[in-house]
Formats: C-alpha cells, structure tokens, sequence
C-alpha cells in the first residue's frame, strides 16, 4: 500500500485485532516489515526481527498484547506491547529494558483514521491497566495516538540519547568547535592506519560467529570495571543471535569486523533504519588501548561511512551522555514516557508520576556528582 491509505481507509472497513499467540506474531513478519518501511518514524528496534526475538527471550508466556489495524489485508499500524502485573498493572512496549527507542508504527500516508483506530484499539485494550509508553523518540509515531488519547495522560522526560549529523568521518572533524581538536582526531586516525587497523562487513552466512566473538570481546573488554549486566546473560545472547542475522539481510543491520593482520580485534553492531544509524554494541580487545588506539574514533569512522549515500538522516550515538560522546559535539535529544489511563485508572498514572519524578531526581543528583567528580580530576 502507498499513498492511497487515507482514501482506502474511507472506503475499506478499519478491522483492529489483538494478537496474543507468539506464533500469530511470528507470522506477521512479512506484513510487519512492508508497515515498517512505511513509517519514517521507525527506528530499527520496531523491526520485527528485533522485536519478535526480543519477545523469544524476555516475554512471558499469556502477556503479549499485539494491537494490528488492517485496511482490508494491508496492515496499515502495529502497536507491539506486552501486561505487566508490578510494580503497576501497565502495558509496555515490547523492546524494554534492552531497546533504545520504543513505537508505533502507523503509515505515513494515514491522515487520520488509522490513528483513530489504533488509540480506540489501545484504549479498549489497557482496561484496569496504564499504557506506559517509554523511550519515544521526539517525532515518533505514538505521538499520534496520544495527542488522540481520550482519557488523563501526561508526558515526562526519559532517557537522553545523542545525535549527530549523518556526515562523512571528515565533516563530524570539521564540526569540532577547534583547529586542535580536528588535529587530534586526524592524528588517532593516522595512527589506526599505521597499526594496520582494517575493517570489514561481515556477511550474512558469517554474522553468528561475528556476534559470539563480539560478546566475547565485550565481556573481555569490560572484565574488572561496571558493565551493563543483560548484556552478559544468555537470553541477551540468544536474542543477538536470533535477530540481527535477518537485520543484516533486510538491511537494518551492519556488522563491522576490524582486524589487526589476521586476528580480529574489535566487532561492531550497527542498527539501521531509513533515517538513522545507530552504534548498538561493540567488542574491543584491551590491547587497543595499550597500543595506543582510539576505539571510538575508530567505531565512528566506521559509523559515519554507513551513513554516506544511505539516506539515514541521523548519525545516532543512542542512550547515554558518556564524555566520550560529548567530545563530538553532539545534539542532546531526550526520548519521552507517555503515560495514558482510563478515568478509572487514573490513580495509576498519578502513582507512576511520582516514580517518574522520583527517578529523574535521582538520575539529576548522580549527574551532579559526576561533574562534580570530573571538575577536581
């Protein structure tokens, strides 16, 4: 389906259903991926590939919530949620926890009625539940559905990600605010080259043995400092495995071996979508740094090349505000959690509020002491 949605969704009858059975889910992939090439919004953690195997690994058995609106056949929006019980009933998007960004997907031709549907869909699934909806990047489609929302809702800040242009490694040098700072990323370039550091795309039939090495390499090169637990689990694992093999081939993903003679020293997983690219996950040997190698200059210049001629709007360095990733300038672009009840449910929000605002204190308070920390080194 392309731009005739609108006038298809006034002359075909809007069916909405919610899909509970991972097998349903499954077979939806080949209409899931038309939809999702046809939301300019999705970023690649709203393909199916990710979300379905994130569901194989982290869902739990009677808790998905799948709402699909159709124009005649054509599945024209998805809303991919799973019913939590604690801390308070709520509808999540699938992705949590592990996701960077959570959707919607909804047509870009729509001019109305697919939205409808889909907010009448969403509000007579939640029930005695909240929709919680975390981590939506500014301008995503379930923005939509809430400025539709007919019941109390509220928006409050969540997780900053960073952003730079899609531009050449040489036009994100030329943004440096100084003539030394452009030097200084040169010369580490300079330097990769002189160790002999190369790099290439890994093919599909190869991905798996490039993801466990990567897993291995991350693991090594975090061992003895704080790491992000999860990405150490097998369903972690797992998930990696059964997913990013058929992003690879649709498109949406790009792994990036770099090699040092014949042995390889650092694996990089890039996600992709029409408009953005965005460094996931990375493995590096330790003996990078003892040799002197900047690892990030090296994954950026990787990064940037993905973006040249591809159409990817946005050069995404995703969630967290690491000094390393300041270093580059970058634009400081807070996703959003939109909260949405019943009238019935409205205490829910109310109480999810205050966790909220609990949260953001916290994470203002360690932000703080962290400058603080970096100010007297």
């Amino acid at each position: 389906m392309t731009a005739t949605v609108t006038a298809r969704a006034r002359s075909v009858r809007l069916t909405a259903d919610l899909v509970t059975d991972a097998h349903a889910f499954a077979a939806l992939a080949p209409a899931w991926e038309r939809l999702f090439g046809r939301c300019a919004a999705a970023t690649p953690f709203q393909s199916h590939a990710w979300l379905h195997s994130w569901w194989l690994s982290y869902g739990r058995p009677g808790r998905l919530r799948l709402l699909v609106v159709r124009a005649g056949r054509d599945l024209v929006a998805a809303a991919p949620l799973m019913l939590v019980r604690r801390p308070l009933p709520a509808l999540l998007p699938l992705g949590t926890g592990i996701s960077d960004y959570a959707d919607v997907l909804l047509d870009d031709a729509d001019d109305g009625p697919v939205a409808d549907a889909l907010t009448t869909a969403l509000a007579d699934a939640a029930r005695t539940a909240l929709v919680d909806f975390r981590e939506v990047r500014p301008g995503g489609a379930m923005e939509r559905v809430y400025e539709r929302w007919p019941g109390p809702c509220r928006t409050v800040p969540d997780s900053p990600c960073l952003e730079l242009p899609a531009l050449p490694m040489e036009g994100l040098i030329a943004r440096l605010p100084s003539a030394k700072s452009g030097q200084r990323a040169r010369a580490q370039l300079r330097r990769l080259a002189a160790l002999g550091v190369r790099r290439r795309t890994v093919g599909p039939a190869e991905v798996e043995t490039a993801l466990v090495r990567l897993l291995a390499l991350h693991r090594l090169q975090w061992q003895g400092r704080d790491v992000t637990g999860e990405h150490l689990r097998p369903r972690f694992r797992e998930h990696l495995l059964r997913a990013v093999g058929s992003m690879v081939r649709s498109g949406n993903a790009v792994v990036t071996e770099f090699r040092i003679g014949d042995e390889v020293v650092a694996v990089d997983l890039t996600l992709l979508s029409d408009g953005m690219a965005g460094g996931y996950l990375y493995g590096a040997h330790p003996d990078l740094r003892e040799r002197r190698a900047d690892v990030a200059v090296m994954l950026l210049d990787a990064c940037s090349e993905l973006t040249v001629g591809g159409g990817h709007g946005t050069l995404s360095l995703l969630r967290g505000d690491e000094p390393y990733k300041r270093h580059w300038h970058p634009e400081r672009v807070v996703s959003r959690r939109l909260l949405m009840a019943r009238g019935p449910t409205a205490p829910l929000l109310t109480a999810a509020l205050y966790e909220a605002v609990a949260r953001q204190r916290g994470r203002t308070v360690r932000h703080r002491w962290r400058e603080r920390g970096r100010d007297r080194s």
